[in-house]
């Protein structure tokens, strides 16, 4: 039989540093990461183990599940090989490197810029070996562990019982592979013995099999898959299973096991507050459980590999999945870049492909960001052949980018697609969500179409009565969330809606809203302690058990004007009181009461929520003569008025030859040092007004091969209508 020995002790050092002692899991990123700036340290970090001595007779094998983005691996001075990826499981044979004991494992990893995706997007690339190292044994007649980072045996459920074992043994001539069915009350349900092959198929039946069916019942059946020789088991695999059907309609969206199954979620990203991605098993466990807690019934986990212990519980807890690649905002033409797309997304569903919570496999997300390309669409049709010759029993998807168009070819790629909208924060006002999604729906009505991002930045110091896109308040991203619910509530031709983001996560190159190094997107914060308002709206929304939550908790100071109280709830009426006297019931209009200019008492007040069945919720607000100024995020200092008003109406717009203008790509006219200086103005002056500015400055380097009439056009009314007149007479000045 197999063993594994997790290795948890290592000496590392930066490049030409000296060794130290770390824990592993380990990241170097895990403080500069996420401190803003973007300068946390890329480069080589080296790992030395020291591995335990080998048993006579058994293979050895040395297992990463995740080092970020190359890692080159040798053992007692010989190199065993180098592996492409930061996000999936690989192993190295050491059976024939190994000595009797005194053996020393020297790992190079790196987070440099290469060819390996992604390449760039918003989110920091942690370095380092941030999952676990392990070191196995296993009898020479084994399931093969060089394949492609699985356990060598694979799961094909049908949801009315037949059951597909694929197994792979290596030096197993003269033995059998025994399948044993269980089910998860341990009663076995079906048998079945074959000769050991290269490639052994054994089809078993299971009458009238319970089904997995999602948060209400996720049913997990275990098989137990054995290899024998001579009447004794040399190799057993157990692999956790569940039987259940589904299909999306473009008109009703997702179904499970035959039945409507709305799927409402949100993203995930792994790292956290002063950790990175070296987590730990209890920081998946927190993280799936604040996620059942806001009702969510499915996650898009962005954007990569994820963990397997975070895969297992979602199995267990039945939650739905979308799992992707790194293939994210930045393409890189050249074969090698190519074929590292290629096996990610071979690791991606060898290694998870046992997992009933994957229903969707991801192939892309924002790709097109700098514009679409005939060797980016080729890639991306050969990245979603791939995925379904691995595993025709999913379905793919991809997550676009805002402004691709509606009838683009990329629209038809996969077999369901999804779009990443911020109208009402990086574009428009959240009102342009709805339309648009029905344009989309009628001019594509075969096409299933869902949202795969859509979020605002709260910065919990941050908050306002009147709540503005922009401002960065608890407020506007809540009240932002509730529009984007309406929305979607009356559109069930919505086949999976996906929160940007269930998490604060880390990215060193932002600067936005007084916080550095950090999208603030999240429902909770970075280090999960606190639930924002809009955690509440979703909860009300998503969940049945009776609850009220009185938002406002942190805009503690209220003036005159400042005063109304919003409560949400899933109940159907609510009771507000102050200091213990009851001010009046409303019912619930759409999961909220908003009580209006609520009295206070100048100092100290006691607000409390009730609602049947419900836990009282309780706020303490201060009744103060003047607004707290503290709650305002100030603004840049930057030239009064208009930077648009000189030249009043709409330029007429010309595009001299041999000069620069607003069909350039921003990368040639960032290149041109006249031409940065116009850009590099023009985002300080927007960025003084609603934010924006400062969101593409940060996106720079993502957006650089888009044009900047295609950059004014997503940013819509958050620029004056003369805006790319105006820029184009000043670019049009300057030589190319």
């Amino acid at each position: 039989m197999r063993t594994q020995t997790i290795l948890n002790k290592a000496l590392f050092a930066k490049q030409g540093e000296e060794f130290a002692a770390v824990t592993l899991p380990h990241t170097w990123n895990n403080l500069d990461g996420q401190d803003g700036g973007s300068d946390y340290w890329r480069g080589h970090g080296i790992y030395k183990l020291q591995l335990p001595a080998p048993t006579a007779g058994k293979r050895q094998y040395i297992q990463f599940d995740g080092a970020n983005h190359v890692a080159t691996v040798s053992c007692n001075g010989k190199e065993l090989g180098t592996h492409k990826g930061g996000f999936s499981t690989f192993r190295f044979d050491l059976t024939d490197v190994l000595k009797a004991d005194g053996n020393e494992l020297v790992v190079d990893v790196t987070n440099e810029e290469c060819d390996v995706y992604p390449q760039q997007a918003d989110f920091t690339f942690f370095g380092g070996l941030y999952r676990n190292v392990s070191f196995i044994e296993a009898e020479p007649a084994h399931f093969d562990l060089m394949k492609c980072g699985t356990n060598g045996v694979f799961v094909t459920p049908h949801a009315a019982g037949k059951t597909r074992i694929d197994a792979f043994p290596v030096n197993a001539d003269g033995c059998l592979v025994q399948c044993v069915l269980k089910d998860a009350e341990g009663n076995e349900v079906a048998r079945e013995t074959a000769a050991a092959e290269e490639h052994t198929v054994v089809v078993l039946d299971v009458e009238n099999p319970h089904l997995w069916n999602g948060l209400p019942d996720p049913y997990l059946y275990t098989a137990h898959v054995s290899l024998l020789k001579d009447g004794e088991v040399s190799d057993e695999i157990v692999v956790n299973y569940g039987y259940r059907g589904f299909h999306v309609d473009p008109e009703n969206g997702f179904f499970l096991n035959g039945k409507s199954y709305p799927l409402h979620g949100v993203a995930r990203h792994q790292d956290r507050l002063d950790m990175g991605w070296a987590i730990s098993e209890a920081e998946h466990a927190e993280d799936v459980a604040l996620i059942k807690e806001v009702g969510a019934n499915t996650i898009r986990l962005a954007h990569y590999q994820h963990a397997q212990p975070f895969y297992d519980l979602c199995d267990k807890n039945g939650l739905v999945l979308w799992a992707e690649i790194p293939f994210i905002s930045v393409f890189r033409e050249g074969e090698d870049a190519k074929a590292n797309t290629l096996s990610q997304m071979t690791e991606l569903i060898s290694q998870n492909y046992n997992h009933p919570s994957i229903f969707f496999w991801g192939i892309s997300n924002e790709i097109t960001i700098a514009g679409e390309s005939e060797a980016l669409y080729q890639n991306l049709c050969e990245l979603n052949a791939l995925a379904k010759k691995l595993d025709p029993s999913r379905l793919t998807t991809m997550a676009q980018v805002s402004m691709v168009p509606m009838d683009s070819e990329h629209v038809y790629i996969t077999d369901v697609q999804s779009y990443n909208h911020y109208f009402g924060w990086y574009v428009g006002d959240v009102s342009e969500n709805g339309p648009w999604l029905d344009e989309f729906h009628r001019k594509n009505p075969d096409r299933p179409v869902g949202v795969s991002e859509y979020g605002a930045e709260a910065i919990l110091t941050w908050h306002t009565a009147k709540p503005e896109s922009h401002d960065y308040t608890e407020e506007y991203q809540a009240y932002y969330h509730h529009e984007m619910l309406k929305t979607f509530a009356t559109r069930p031709y919505l086949w999976s809606t996906h929160v940007w983001n269930m998490f604060d996560f880390a990215a060193d190159a932002r600067d936005e809203g007084g916080c550095k190094g950090r999208n603030n997107k999240g429902l909770v914060t970075y280090d999960r302690k606190i639930k924002k308002d809009a955690f509440f709206i979703y909860k009300a929304y998503w969940t049945t058990e009776p609850m009220v939550h009185v938002c406002g908790s942190r805009f503690v100071d209220r003036a005159p004007g400042q005063r109304d109280v919003i409560v949400y709830t899933n109940c159907p009426e609510v009771t507000l009181f102050v200091n213990g006297a009851e001010v009046g019931t409303q019912q619930a209009v759409d999961h909220m009461c908003v009580f209006h200019e609520v009295a206070l008492q100048n100092g100290a007040n006691t607000v409390t929520a009730k609602a049947a069945g419900a836990p009282d919720d309780t706020i303490s607000l201060n009744g103060v003569d003047k607004p707290n100024e503290s709650y305002v995020l100030p603004q840049e200092e930057t030239e009064a008025g208009n930077w648009f008003d000189e030249l009043g109406n709409e330029v007429k717009m010309e595009f001299p030859e041999g000069y620069l203008s607003i069909k350039e790509k921003l990368g040639t006219i960032m290149a041109n040092e006249e031409g940065a200086k116009v850009l590099m103005e023009l985002f300080e002056k927007l960025g003084a007004g609603s934010g924006m500015g400062k969101s593409m400055k940060n996106m720079m380097g993502m957006i650089k091969g888009m044009t900047l009439e295609n950059i004014l056009t997503l940013m819509g009314n958050k620029v004056p209508a003369n805006a790319k007149g105006y820029i184009n007479s000043l670019l049009t000045k300057i030589k190319k």
